[in-house]
Parts: structure tokens; sequence; C-alpha cells
């Protein structure tokens, strides 16, 4: 386990950014690579296993209908109890608050703007929206022309400005 030195927050053996408040848990000296054998995946358990000290924790979204994949990191952030989301990033001293902050996933350097996007359920169709962000909203590829609604599939990829996300839906 780590513990954040900036909000004192226990997170899990491994872990970049506190998931708390998003402080850098680990400088970049500390980062080292090591190469995977196939023989260490082969004694992980893949059952799910309660306790503090597990160390995959099974992705439950029982409630969500779908979840935003952040392909540079491997976060979950899952889409639940509400139909529309605003998302981007808290830029300290201003008011601007999105639904789903990314600043913890390096939004600022990622050119995402402070209120970039929506993502909103509308029925059975998923719906996204760039709010007018500096650095422009793209699916698969594409760049959206600003307010004007973009209906998701399961499985598109979405750039807020450098940052890529792949939207999974649930029984949309």
């Amino acid at each position: 386990m780590i513990i954040c030195s900036n909000c004192k927050h226990t997170n899990m053996a491994g872990a970049m950014f506190c998931s708390e408040c998003g402080a850098q848990l680990a400088g970049k000296d500390a980062l080292t690579t090591q190469n995977i054998t196939t023989e260490q995946f082969e004694k992980v358990n893949t059952q799910p296993v309660s306790g503090a000290n597990e160390m995959y924790q099974p992705f439950n979204g029982g409630d969500a209908w779908g979840s935003l994949h952040l392909l540079d990191t491997g976060q979950v952030l899952p889409l639940s109890t509400r139909n529309e989301f605003t998302m981007g990033r808290v830029s300290e001293g201003q008011p601007i608050m999105p639904d789903i902050d990314l600043s913890p996933y390096q939004a600022y350097a990622a050119g995402v703007s402070r209120l970039h996007a929506v993502i909103k359920r509308d029925g059975t169709r998923v719906i996204f929206i760039d709010l007018g962000s500096a650095n422009g909203t793209y699916i698969n590829g594409k760049r959206l022309v600003p307010n004007v609604e973009q209906a998701l599939n399961h499985g598109d990829i979405v750039a807020l400005g450098k940052l890529k996300l792949q939207v999974l839906l649930k029984n949309v």
C-alpha cells in the first residue's frame, strides 16, 4: 500500500496517482519497468477475493449503463446513477466543477478543457457533445463540431484533446 504524502489516503500498491486527491505518488526516478512472464499470470486467482490487500479488484459496474476506459492508464470510470455527465478538469481557483474530473489522469497536459464535453444517455442512444473545447474532441479520429450531438457506439474511441478513452456501453 502507498500512503499519499498530500492527503494521507491509502492507495493500492503500484498506483502512480492518489485516487483521493490526484497527487503524484512516485517521482519519475522511482518508476521502473520489468519483464513479466506468463508464469505470474497462471498463479493469479481469477475469482473475486474480499479483503483490503487484494492486488486486483474486479470492476463492479452492476448498476452502470456504461463506462469510460482510459487507454493510457487502464482506469475504468463507471457511468451510473445519472443519465448525463459533464467531463473536464478542475482548475485551482475556478468555480467550474465537471461531473467527471479527469485532472488525476494528466488532463491538463493532454489538453482537456475545464468543461470539455458531455456524455448522456437518451433512451437507447448515448450521445456525446463537445462544449466548445480549446483542443477539440474526436470520436474514432473524426473531430466533432462543437455543441452538436454525436451518437456513440459501444467500443468507440473518444479523444478529449490528447486524452484517449474507450466508451463501453452496457445494454443500451
